[in-house]
């Protein structure tokens, strides 16, 4: 296993060189660790006037996090234009194939790329890193058609290395919890509609509200799969009638707790079993 504190510096300066050689950029701003680390390197090295933070607004992207990025970009003191996407016009991204990440990130990345091009900005970069090299990301693809570059990524920089130096550059989200489209909790063949979406997110900040930073609520039709760290189960069993009503509130018959914990991509789970 390689030394983060003396592989991470060769890498930033790596990644410094690529945003360098750019001139000009737009990130796509999620607000996450990588996007946000993305951003800060970026005016850092270009300046603040020559770089653009580009957030996409939609009903599968959780309110919560657009304010949290909206405050960090403030704090960085870059240029933010928040940017209204439609992936639910899109009916294959409604009809939740195994591909709806591409077609959601289609969406998006086009409605980012044609603005970042009205002002100015000819590259557009995102925060993918070089782990997700290694996991099924369909979404990666409309990236590349749309000439979305992934300058973390090309840097060779891993999410830990990315987290390290977040904290080496006193970003306040250096540890935040790694954060996902709200579609990524329905399971595939389950069409996509914003008051499914609303619902998911409405949940989620039920449990959110006890303390519990790692989490998801997975939508199975009436019963909710609430996914959060093992050594989290005693706050959820703690507040089971507080959730319980919560939820029912939205909808939900059955509140369950996922006992194998809080995990990414948990909704593939079905298919590695055929």
């Amino acid at each position: 296993m390689q030394d983060i504190s003396t592989t991470a510096p060769t890498k930033r300066e790596r990644l410094e060189d690529f945003l360098r050689a750019m001139g000009r950029v737009a990130v796509a701003y999620s607000g996450g660790t990588d996007s946000t680390l993305l951003l800060k390197v970026a005016c850092d090295v270009l300046g603040r006037e020559h770089v653009i933070a580009l957030t996409a607004v939609s009903p599968s992207q959780p309110a919560s996090e657009r304010a949290e990025a909206c405050v960090l970009a403030r704090q960085i003191g870059v240029r933010h234009a928040l940017i209204e996407t439609h992936e639910l016009d899109d009916a294959r991204y409604v009809e939740n194939t195994l591909e709806r990440c591409y077609f959601c990130k289609r969406v998006i990345l086009e409605a980012l790329t044609r603005y970042a091009h009205r002002e100015g900005f000819s590259v557009v970069v995102d925060g993918a890193n070089a782990d997700d090299l290694n996991d099924h990301r369909p979404g990666s693809r409309a990236a590349r058609e749309w000439g979305v570059r992934s300058p973390l990524q090309e840097a060779g920089l891993t999410k830990d290395e990315i987290r390290d130096l977040a904290r080496m550059l006193g970003l306040p989200n250096w540890d935040k919890p790694a954060a996902a489209c709200l579609a990524s909790r329905v399971p595939y063949g389950t069409p996509i509609t914003a008051e499914l979406l609303r619902r998911i997110e409405q949940a989620e900040a039920v449990v959110r509200r006890l303390g519990v930073r790692q989490l998801r609520v997975r939508h199975h039709g009436d019963l909710a799969r609430i996914e959060v760290a093992p050594a989290d189960f005693a706050i959820v069993l703690e507040h089971r009638s507080e959730v319980i009503q919560a939820l029912r509130a939205l909808g939900y018959v059955y509140v369950t707790l996922d006992l194998a914990g809080y995990r990414t991509g948990s909704m593939h789970d079905a298919y590695r079993l055929l």
